[in-house]
């Protein structure tokens, strides 16, 4: 395991950083703010209103799978349960029987090629579906989308994978606008990328160890196993978009609880077999002896996350109260915790711009684990 004294040096080390970035990961996760504008600007030009002039669907199904299912589903939790129209996520190539003329279906994909992507467009056209594609430019899904004439918003094929996650969300954020599903100002292109610029600055490279929270939380996860535990169903979407960084770049595997549901399992497993035995830990033992990797609680808060669940359930009734559960239980067994983005005031955000900050932080977070570990260039080696 790299120790965290030479996983420092290699983080404030510019040129070692971009020695063991040979997709320009870091370039790409610091673009996020313009991945924002720029589609913004393209999902306008596609012209959205030829799908969105007749009101709204029945149903919208969103057919994506990883970047593009995780933007689907920060989206149907942003909706809640008390969205008018149905929203699903599949990951193709079929589409689901039920889908007829009164829905929407989206294909989001970063490659806009293969079947997965392409057969659900050309099966939305057969049944009357209205369509939209979001894709690169010139791909098959781009010719698919004109023979039905569904707008098709058309991504540069400079688009890193596993850093297209906005280039996606924001023609969907935009689309759900548009059909009135989420208020006029909630999903503001500027804002959300003022916020992602903001990070960028914060967690940038050329900002050292101490006062990068990005690096400060790759150095925390070294050693460690992360629990991830979500404060409500729309910090669970950015959860399973943070266990998939983590595992896909840096190779380290995370588990995650979404509260209030998973306060049980969240709970028994920082008291379980991996939690620490001693509860009178020595603090000034050399913790170089100490076997294997060590539990961290990393926690997404997120304040409107809702209020009691209903009155027939036991304690806690809500997310903020399972929350403070989690923590207590974390304390308990002498489990570290590290809050994602709650560094500044996080307060000073709206709901999307908060989520925003946390969702670029650990992405700057997975990608500068694995540049420590020097996974990037071992995968391609």
């Amino acid at each position: 395991m790299t120790s965290p004294e030479l996983a420092e040096e290699v983080l404030d080390d510019l040129e070692v950083l971009r020695a063991r970035d040979p997709r320009g990961l870091l370039p790409a996760v610091a673009g996020a703010g313009a991945q924002v504008r720029e589609a913004a600007r393209l999902t306008t030009e596609a012209g959205l209103g030829r799908v969105t002039e007749g009101g709204r669907p029945r149903g919208l199904v969103i057919v994506a799978r990883r970047e593009g299912a995780v933007a689907a589903s920060v989206l149907r939790a942003l909706l809640g349960p008390s969205s008018p129209v149905t929203v699903d996520v599949v990951p193709g190539p079929a589409l689901p029987v039920w889908t007829g003329p009164t829905d929407i279906a989206v294909v989001a994909t970063r490659t806009g090629a293969g079947r997965y992507a392409v057969a659900p467009a050309y099966e939305a056209a057969r049944r009357g579906v209205s369509l939209v594609g979001i894709g690169a430019e010139d791909a098959p899904l781009r010719a698919a989308c004109s023979a039905a004439r569904a707008p098709y918003v058309s991504l540069p094929h400079s688009r890193v994978q596993h850093t297209t996650l906005w280039s996606l969300l924001t023609p969907l954020l935009q689309l759900a606008t548009e059909l009135d599903l989420i208020p006029q100002g909630v999903a503001e292109p500027e804002a959300i990328a003022a916020a992602l610029d903001e990070v960028a600055g914060e967690c940038g490279p050329a900002q050292e160890s101490f006062v990068n929270p990005a690096k400060t939380m790759a150095l925390e996860l070294l050693g460690a196993l992360p629990v991830i535990a979500a404060e409500g169903p729309l910090a669970g979407a950015a959860a399973t978009r943070i266990t998939d960084q983590l595992a896909t770049l840096a190779g380290l595997p995370a588990t995650g609880f979404r509260l209030p549901d998973q306060r049980v399992a969240a709970c028994a497993v920082l008291g379980g077999p991996l939690a620490p035995r001693d509860g009178a830990d020595d603090f000034f033992r050399d913790r170089a002896d100490d076997a294997g990797r060590r539990l961290r609680l990393l926690t997404i808060r997120d304040a409107e996350a809702g209020g009691d669940d209903g009155a027939g359930e036991r304690e806690p009734r809500s997310a903020a109260a399972a929350m403070d559960t989690v923590l207590r239980a974390a304390a308990e067994h002498n489990v570290p915790v590290s809050g994602l983005a709650e560094h500044g005031d996080p307060t000073r955000f709206a709901r999307l711009p908060r989520l925003a900050r946390q969702l670029s932080v650990a992405d700057f977070t997975a990608v500068y684990l694995a540049l420590a570990l020097d996974n990037e260039r071992a995968l391609r080696s």
